[in-house]
């Protein structure tokens, strides 16, 4: 375990979201080091800890036998003091359609630091708005992790939309014996470009029209994305994936179908995303910035391109500066790559 000083810390949560909580969680756990977090999603129109954020922050609770005040619904303060990190078979449910990455993500570096493997259930949302679907977890996130000494797999077993969740994600992790440092600068060789659209309890002619759409930005014939149906979901829900992978990285896009936004408008976004990757040369996508940050700095440090640093990045790095003594610098490389330095 990295060994940091024991006092509580004070972060207010005003100004971030849900993430700013399950990052420091992750930190608490690897470092020992208990948190106070005030005025939790204070911005936010139902300000407080919603049923996702609890069931992650119960979920860190039980892995280290942690002391939690504040675990509640609706609780805008929270004081998390964690204990030793154990080794188990987990499962944990959100009971919505919450995602299921965010609490694989939040526990993930914990486990890592565990005395023996252990295994993860999560059940609730594996392809959500605003946070990273399954296919994220397993062909962009993890691969990077496996080249920095990892040994973790994930399996998704039944696929879950919002609202009504029901999807269950599995995951084996297996204590790391001695981590690499991140060095990611150059994507490597073109290894193949993909699209896959999850189609589930709904009219077919959504996922027809945006592959329509996705096809004609993107500039690929339409059979270059499949259709696969996901039927033994608990609830209706659409999901499109489009990636690029390379020799030492990979991409993916995603659009995730909502009340009110049109198919085009779903397959739209997640072509423009893809295009604006493919139009650079970084080798990591805005969104596996942020997560790439706590991994190198476990690792000690490394360095990785990218395309974008992002707010959340930006609050991520300064939340790791608080809990741990290391420093992270953004230099500008030209043509829009920013280089991201850890030591």
């Amino acid at each position: 375990m990295i060994k940091t000083n024991t006092s509580i810390l004070s972060i207010s949560g005003e100004s971030g979201g849900g993430q700013l909580l399950r990052s420091s969680l992750s930190l608490a756990l690897v470092t020992g080091r208990a948190f106070r977090m005030t005025n939790i999603r204070g911005t936010r129109p139902k300000p407080g800890l919603m049923r996702q954020h609890l069931t992650c922050v119960k979920a860190a609770a039980e892995v280290c036998g942690a002391e939690v005040e504040g675990a509640e619904m609706g609780s805008t303060e929270l004081v998390f003091t964690p204990g030793k990190i154990a080794a188990g078979d987990y499962r944990f449910a959100i009971g919505s359609g919450g995602s299921t990455t965010l609490v694989l993500q939040t526990l993930l570096p914990a486990l890592l630091q565990a005395e023996a493997s252990s295994t993860l259930r999560i059940e609730g949302g594996t392809h959500n708005p605003m946070a990273p679907p399954f296919e994220f977890i397993e062909q962009c996130f993890l691969p990077v992790l496996w080249s920095m000494g990892v040994d973790a797999t994930v399996t998704l077993e039944r696929p879950g939309f919002m609202q009504a969740g029901g999807g269950l994600l599995a995951a084996h992790i297996t204590p790391i014996k001695k981590w690499k440092k991140l060095k990611l600068i150059e994507r490597g060789e073109s290894v193949e470009i993909f699209g896959r659209v999850l189609h589930a309890h709904l009219p077919g002619e959504i996922a027809k029209r945006e592959i329509l759409t996705a096809s004609k930005i993107l500039e690929w014939p339409e059979n270059h994305i499949d259709l696969r149906y996901t039927n033994d979901s608990t609830g209706p829900g659409n999901a499109i994936l489009l990636g690029a992978r390379f020799a030492n990285v990979c991409e993916i896009s995603t659009g995730i179908a909502q009340l009110g936004k049109s198919a085009e408008a779903v397959a739209t976004g997640a072509a423009k995303g893809l295009r604006g990757y493919l139009a650079s040369t970084a080798p990591v996508g805005a969104y596996l910035a942020d997560q790439l940050l706590l991994p190198m700095v476990l690792a000690g440090g490394g360095v990785f391109h990218t395309l974008s640093i992002t707010d959340h990045t930006r609050t991520n790095m300064a939340l790791i500066e608080q809990f741990l003594p290391v420093k992270f610098g953004v230099e500008e490389m030209g043509s829009g790559i920013k280089e991201v330095l850890c030591n």
